[in-house]
């Protein structure tokens, strides 16, 4: 494979900017909020210049792309971003069940969830995850609990503890597939909606991919609340996140749970 040149890097990087710099209205204003001149934006657009790597990270994290935009037509990313599920080998199987979950099935904003403990039994998880939409699919977002990651012996920074997933809508409810950064590591989470006051309970069970264990669950109940956007909910789910005993769930939780009773 040849590599390109640097005048074909420009004049991909012209053309996609001239697409992206469309959705602005007016060149003007997009270099203002870039803080970039104006002339040389310019140079940019007509394939005469590359602009520094601070000032290229300015433009991919205003139009939330990345710096392949030197390298590939704009339409080109976009297909491979966003229509991998629809991929001719798959997408009768998966692509459908990503755009029909809906905000009546699965509503976005913050939930707060529980399930026992992989690596205590007599423990059990609180934490939070934020569901929103883009693109057409629905996706998840979370930090694990700092004394939850501690004892695996990894760090505790939030880029260490952030897991996100992809959702969709399965045949009596929600699955979604999670993963840390780098697919350090993942788990398979299926809910379906229970009955209750308000109808904001999500019941159902996790699965994570590890090798077997005497000393280690694999599968464990989960239960996720629909908290929206509630601040004052969603602060006191964020206190209250971490390892707890059974006596500190939530008492719905702890029923959803039945703790008492081996997983089926």
């Amino acid at each position: 494979m040849t590599s390109p040149s640097p005048s074909e890097l420009r004049n991909t990087l012209g053309a996609n900017l001239r697409i992206l710099a469309k959705q602005a209205p007016s060149v003007s204003a997009l270099c203002r909020e870039l803080g970039i001149n104006r002339t040389q934006f310019n140079r940019y657009l007509s394939g005469e210049s590359f602009p520094r790597p601070d000032v290229l990270y300015r433009i991919c994290k205003h139009f939330d792309v990345d710096a392949r935009i030197m390298l590939e037509p704009l339409d080109e990313l976009e297909h491979g971003a966003k229509d991998l599920h629809g991929h001719p080998d798959i997408a009768d199987f998966m692509a459908g069940s990503i755009q029909q979950l809906s905000e009546e099935l699965f509503p976005s904003g913050f939930y707060r969830f529980s399930r026992r403990s992989f690596s205590n039994n007599t423990l059990f998880l609180q934490g939070l995850v934020y569901i929103y939409r883009k693109d057409g699919a629905t996706f998840l977002r979370g930090f694990e609990a700092k004394e939850a990651v501690a004892q695996q012996g990894v760090p505790t920074d939030p880029r260490t503890r952030e897991f996100r997933g992809l959702m969709r809508a399965v045949e009596g409810g929600v699955a979604g597939v999670v993963s840390r950064r780098g697919s350090v590591s993942t788990s398979f989470n299926y809910l379906a909606q229970v009955q209750s006051f308000e109808n904001n309970f999500w019941v159902g069970y996790t699965v994570r991919t590890a090798r077997e264990s005497p000393t280690h669950t694999r599968i464990a109940r989960l239960v996720y609340e629909h908290l929206g956007r509630d601040g004052a909910k969603v602060r006191a789910a964020a206190r209250n996140a971490g390892l707890c005993p059974a006596e500190d769930l939530v008492p719905f939780h702890r029923s959803q749970l039945r703790i008492d009773e081996p997983f089926q």
